[in-house]
């Protein structure tokens, strides 16, 4: 697939989720504790409850040093019903503690850090490089993955294998957009099941069978 091709085909999703009825970005702050908080809880969690939850945790742990200062079974009521809550919980308070002692009580910038951090996996460490410090980074969650294979911009087994072949195919300054179009593109209309092949506005490109999804 060419370069240019691969534009339109994002172009082509970017009209259809601007569509009215779209759902919100998930995480609304641009702050880099909160959306890293958020984007932990969200892991094997729906959309909605991650919604509810984030609000509730940050409410009572906004930053790191109220993190670190809340009792670990409060913290775990708080991330109730979220997936595995107590895995993430004490994962939260450990990368509260590292972020304190090992870079001064500030969220780091760059990869190979985020990395480091207890719970932290690509999808997190990119959605927060491009979210909050701008840098261009491709977050591949189930949505950026499933898409990606349906439409032929991609051939992959897993998430980082899509990132590696996204990553060749769009030039870097279209990197932190592309979860936010895809992930709106997949909620509305190419969903997991029973995707809305009808009002598609790739469905007569689309390489994939759809019709007994």
């Amino acid at each position: 697939m060419t370069g240019q091709r691969a534009l339109e085909i994002l172009e082509s999703m970017k009209q259809a989720a601007d569509l009215p009825g779209t759902p919100a970005p998930l995480e609304e702050s641009h702050e880099a504790f909160p959306v890293l908080v958020s984007t932990v809880i969200s892991l094997r969690t729906r959309d909605a409850v991650t919604r509810a939850v984030s609000a509730r945790v940050l409410k009572s742990a906004p930053d790191v040093k109220s993190m670190i200062s809340i009792d670990r079974e409060e913290l775990e009521k708080l991330l109730r019903p979220a997936g595995f809550f107590r895995q993430k919980a004490k994962q939260l308070k450990q990368t509260a503690e590292l972020i304190q002692s090992r870079f001064e009580g500030e969220v780091p910038d760059n990869i190979e850090d985020l990395l480091s951090l207890p719970g932290v996996g690509r999808k997190t460490a990119n959605f927060v490089l491009g979210m909050v410090f701008g840098k261009p980074a491709i977050c591949v969650d189930v949505h950026v993955h499933r898409i990606s294979n349906r439409l032929g911009l991609a051939c992959t087994s897993s998430p980082e294998e899509t990132e590696m072949q996204l990553q060749k195919m769009y030039p870097p300054e279209y990197w932190s957009r592309i979860n936010h179009i895809m992930v709106t593109f997949g909620q509305r209309i190419c969903k997991p099941v029973k995707p809305l092949c009808e009002v598609c506005p790739l469905s007569t490109t689309c390489p994939v069978d759809t019709s007994k999804s």
